[in-house]
């Protein structure tokens, strides 16, 4: 058995040029260009690679992306003054703040003072409430990432057994939301549970965002299961995931590569969120 690769990068271009760049023409009519802001702080490698990516993504949408960095020793104030303003801006619709921040930076304190309505990676409080309510909202990037492509793949998820590895606020915690909301059946796993293997035995979609590389290997994927695999490591200059891709994709129906798998969906989701955030504009 060999595993269908989901192409996030696909997915994605498919989603970009298609609906999204026909939703921003539409806006454009009405004299609306969606306006992504990304505060940088620092010069991380990896995430200047992501911003890169935004801005790309953008570009195909035929969104506005600027990004505003700064120097490391930035103070807190400075951040949450630029939020302000940003806040109070009409022309920008969607702001996000790329994570890690330096240490003298509260995450918290920053996420608390981004508008709502503005936060493209439904990462505040509010957003994250609304989602654990049902209720419409701006749903964090990887998680809605995520579920566009088992969409993408026709998964049905409803009376399905969902195993989901990693109880992070970013990726585990939404995503077991979402597939519950789908009518799926959601075991959490993490770092303390036990017999890990018997909480994989009967899943027919395992999402893994562990953050240790390799973590789960083909033994333990279930013959026909999809396989999510949200991690991405670089060891000795050759990227990997959560999952051992190649013992893994022997024993899976279908399986996301990287990179190149929920990466692009990430970003294509962020994309998404912010012209959600201009047409919610455009109809207030």
């Amino acid at each position: 058995m060999s595993a269908e690769i989901i192409s996030g990068k696909e997915v994605a271009e498919n989603i970009l040029t298609t609906d999204l760049k026909s939703r921003v023409e539409k806006l454009k009519q009405s004299n609306i260009i969606p306006k992504l802001v990304v505060i940088l702080v620092g010069e991380m490698k990896a995430s200047a690679s992501y911003v890169a990516q935004k801005e790309k993504f953008a570009g195909k949408a035929g969104i506005i992306s600027e990004v505003q960095r700064f120097d490391d020793n930035v103070s807190e104030d400075e951040i949450l003054n630029r939020i302000s303003e940003i806040n109070s801006d009409k022309s920008i619709h969607g702001v996000i703040v790329q994570l890690p921040l330096p240490k003298h930076i509260s995450v918290a304190k920053v996420l608390n003072n981004i508008n709502p309505d503005k936060d493209v990676d439904g990462f505040t409080p509010f957003n994250v409430g609304k989602l654990f309510l049902g209720e419409d909202t701006l749903v964090s990037c990887t998680p809605k990432g995520i579920m566009l492509m088992l969409e993408s793949k026709n998964v049905d998820l409803s009376g399905k057994n969902v195993t989901v590895i990693g109880r992070s606020n970013i990726v585990g915690k939404p995503v077991s939301i979402l597939c519950q909301q789908q009518n799926a059946t959601v075991t959490m796993c993490h770092s303390k549970t036990k017999d890990l293997d018997s909480k994989l035995a009967d899943a027919d979609v395992v999402i893994v965002a562990a953050g240790v590389p390799r973590f789960i290997s083909g033994s333990q994927i279930p013959e026909g299961a999809v396989v999510i695999d949200v991690g991405i490591h670089n060891i000795e200059g050759k990227l990997c995931g959560d999952v051992d891709f190649e013992s893994a994709s022997k024993r899976a129906s279908a399986i996301t590569p990287v990179p190149g798998g929920v990466g692009p969906m990430t970003v294509c989701a962020l994309i998404e969120n912010t012209i959600i955030a201009a047409e919610r504009f455009n109809s207030a």
